[in-house]
């Protein structure tokens, strides 16, 4: 297998230096290394476009200016809708692509370096899990370009959580699948909180260790917002299984306004509000500053 990839990269290379001598116009295409740094740095500002989209529009629903609490992928839904929405959709689903791209070179081709250790296994399979998340993101993105939504996001949200509730159920074991996936959401949400106390977010940082103190904080308030709004929703998925229930499935958004409803709910709320912009404006400084090493060497087993 090595083998065949070494003959792979020299054949693909070899066309490339091919390409160069004969056109003027590939010689000024940047080589591969450099387009996919671009690429990273690309998606991790549409990480944050995301994130920070979702936590103003969920401070505006805790302030009562704009209807229903949405969720991240309720926000696209509310982007497209708006004037030029699905040109805005394209760019974040491209931008979204284009970060699963680089959690692949992470995960799998092993990008920033992590080794073969446990931890570093551990790392890498945290960044594959957070790939498959974002590729659903950016398909659903794509998707709106098909199918705009026509009612509320919120609602809408709530309904295709609902069908996919009902899929699973009617599968063998359906019950205890659901119970797993709410499990599964669980375990997110802790771990970003668990991330947020022991992660040093500012090692792949190209700054200044003045502007990295500065930024750090922004990271750990961000994941422990994103980990905190997954909790609520993990219990009801969890429930919904339980009692073999799709009905009781419900958004992001939906168990975030659930969370509104209780006693200082609507502080709650805003809390996860400003870490959801906190997120994302970590997204962008990442954009800027992160160490961003494409392996030259595209073999999953080095």
């Amino acid at each position: 297998m090595p083998d065949l990839l070494a003959r792979v990269r020299t054949r693909l290379a070899d066309l490339g230096e091919r390409g160069r001598r004969r056109s003027s116009l590939l010689r000024r295409v940047p080589p591969l290394h450099v387009l996919l740094e671009w690429a990273a740095r690309v998606g991790y500002g549409a990480r944050g476009f995301v994130y920070l989209s979702a936590g103003v529009l969920i401070l505006l629903a805790a302030l009562g200016v704009v209807g229903d609490t949405v969720g991240v992928k309720g926000s696209l839904d509310w982007l497209a809708m708006r004037p030029l929405g699905r040109v805005w959709v394209l760019l974040v689903g491209l931008g979204l692509a284009a970060f699963v791209m680089w959690r692949v070179l992470q995960s799998v081709f092993d990008a920033d370096h992590e080794g073969t250790s446990r931890h570093g296994l551990s790392t890498r399979m945290s960044q594959a899990f957070s790939g498959f998340s974002y590729a659903a993101l950016s398909f659903a993105a794509f998707g709106l370009l098909i199918h705009a939504p026509e009612g509320d996001p919120a609602v809408e949200g709530v309904l295709r959580s609902r069908e996919q509730a009902a899929t699973v159920l009617s599968l063998p074991f359906g019950k205890w699948l659901l119970v797993g996936v709410g499990l599964a959401i669980f375990g997110i949400g802790a771990a970003n909180v668990v991330k947020a106390w022991r992660e040093d977010f500012t090692e792949y940082l190209a700054c200044s260790p003045k502007t990295c103190r500065r930024v750090a904080p922004l990271a750990r308030i961000g994941h422990v917002a994103r980990g905190l709004a997954y909790l609520p929703l993990a219990v009801l998925v969890v429930f919904a299984g339980l009692k073999s229930s799709a009905s009781d499935v419900t958004s992001l958004g939906a168990a975030l306004e659930a969370v509104e409803r209780q006693p200082a709910g609507p502080w709650i709320l805003v809390a996860v509000a400003l870490g959801f912009v906190a997120f994302g404006a970590f997204s962008f400084i990442e954009a800027r500053f992160r160490r961003i090493r494409p392996p030259r060497d595209l073999n999953p087993l080095a």
